[in-house]
């Protein structure tokens, strides 16, 4: 017995209960249990689903974007934002709007990682590239790693 559109559109439910999820990301998980996947009938199935819940305003791309911003953006820089973003599937105009509003407060969120991490300036070189290191890994630019670290070692 197969699942009717009924019951794909109660999965995007139960998944859009649990967090903020694109339109691509429910297309990969609910095309597991659409019935004669991949075929057109059941890419058919899923995106009428779809569809009805964007139209009901229960699926938002903006505020997918705008979930990954506020979830990760306290915690990482745009290139890794960025990267998230794109994994999920969002518009690239989406994407490029959500990463200048993020690159606004970058310098001030690098900061906050860094002293919530460190909290005392680089005593040696090896210390320096270890924390710019950290910052790097986390998804910030060169250029405000750069001034984060140059920071502490003024102080």
């Amino acid at each position: 017995m197969g699942f009717g559109a009924l019951s794909l559109k109660g999965r995007a439910l139960r998944y859009l209960a649990q967090r903020e999820h694109s339109r691509a990301e429910l297309e990969r998980k609910l095309a597991r249990h659409a019935e004669d996947s991949p075929t057109a009938n059941a890419r058919a199935q899923i995106a009428a689903a779809l569809d009805e819940l964007a139209a009901k305003g229960l699926l938002s791309e903006a505020r997918v974007a705008e979930s990954v911003l506020c979830g990760q953006g306290a915690r990482y820089g745009t290139r890794r934002l960025k990267q998230t973003l794109l994994a999920k599937g969002l518009d690239a105009e989406l994407v490029a709007s959500t990463l200048q509003r993020a690159r606004a407060t970058e310098l001030e969120r690098a900061r906050k990682v860094w002293h919530r991490r460190f909290d005392t300036p680089p005593a040696d070189a090896a210390e320096r590239a270890r924390q710019m290191r950290f910052l790097a890994g986390r998804g910030f630019e060169g250029e405000v790693i750069r001034r984060v670290i140059q920071a502490t070692d003024d102080d």
